[in-house]
């Protein structure tokens, strides 16, 4: 499909994303072409059940980390023995489907639903999909929506080093000229699933307005107090935990299993390829904050900074790690 060339979605293909593959604009956001009909399907298909348990995010904000500790948190009763969890020998995107990549993108035999009875119950479902896009049905009913979100700027570095794998004629990663390029593209909002600004100001609006709906957290706030934070999300999740759980130290042992060296370490995330695009070690580079310091100008800093401020000003969203200017930008 060629840029700007209008689908029978009514969708516009209009810039390709990281030099990578196009990326088509879509109800005001920017999806792939090829999951197009998948989140179409997803949106207009899509029953939620009450207890349901969604994963929202960006791509690059953390995704895979809370993929699993959800997971984990959900199903720690099945799973006493950590050494023989299935996170040890599955990918946490194949426990926690991604509905518009994999479930509405796998349907076959003309079937407009996948085949959800399979499935245990709660059901645990992630997208990258605007708050505003979602399902009539997740929205109405009491289907439980946690979200991550993360620094923009480590955002954009982390899709960086991500995208630039399928590129065919990749150039070095420290190449300045592409990156201002690109993240010139970041600061106008094209990005995958973005306006960046707009995804997290949707779901931060519908956390402040129906707290027991949408639960906001933060990726560095997960980093700097992991145990206070998977508490209040298992609490959020309907899954608190006991205090003879919490004297037996379980919280401390799902944070271990789930924390990002310890999934990278796992053979199944060393060697396994389940998007089939690109192999699980993919996901996994440094999962640390600050890395945009040592990719990013000043000038680029401020560029977005403006930007940022301008849409965030008046909305009552609180980011408690927007701090760009700690690091020194080259």
């Amino acid at each position: 499909m060629k840029p700007s060339e209008t689908t029978n979605n009514n969708s516009k293909v209009e810039e390709v994303w990281m030099g990578a593959f196009p990326i088509c604009l879509y109800q005001g956001f920017w999806c792939p072409p090829n999951l197009l009909q998948p989140t179409i399907l997803f949106q207009t298909q899509f029953k939620a059940y009450d207890n349901d348990i969604i994963l929202a995010s960006l791509p690059k904000t953390g995704t895979t980390w809370l993929k699993s500790l959800i997971f984990a948190i959900v199903n720690r009763n099945k799973f006493l023995d950590f050494t023989q969890h299935p996170l040890q020998t599955q990918n946490a995107h194949e426990l926690v489907l991604q509905l518009e990549a994999k479930v509405y993108n796998n349907i076959t035999n003309g079937s407009t639903q996948p085949d959800f009875p399979k499935l245990p119950s709660p059901r645990l479902f992630a997208t990258h999909i605007p708050y505003f896009s979602l399902p009539k049905s997740l929205k109405t009913s009491k289907t439980r929506i946690v979200y991550v979100c993360r620094n923009p700027l480590d955002t954009f570095v982390s899709s960086w080093h991500f995208y630039h794998q399928f590129k065919l004629n990749m150039k070095p990663e420290l190449d300045h000229s592409m990156i201002e390029q690109h993240f010139g593209k970041f600061c106008e909002g094209k990005f995958l699933y973005g306006p960046y600004e707009d995804h997290v100001l949707g779901y931060s609006k519908e956390s402040i307005q129906n707290p027991d709906k949408v639960l906001f957290m933060e990726y560095e706030g997960l980093i700097e107090d992991p145990k206070a934070h998977v508490k209040k999300l298992a609490e959020f999740v309907g899954y608190p935990f006991s205090m003879e759980e919490e004297k037996g130290n379980i919280i401390d042992e799902i944070i271990k299993l789930c924390s990002f060296d310890s999934l990278k370490e796992m053979e199944v995330n060393k060697s396994g390829n389940f998007y089939g695009y690109f192999e699980n070690k993919a996901l996994f580079r440094k999962g640390g904050t600050g890395d945009w310091t040592n990719y990013l100008t000043l000038s680029m800093v401020k560029k977005f900074d403006e930007i940022f401020q301008l849409k965030f000003k008046g909305s009552g969203f609180s980011f408690n790690h927007y701090q760009f200017f700690s690091g020194t930008p080259k």
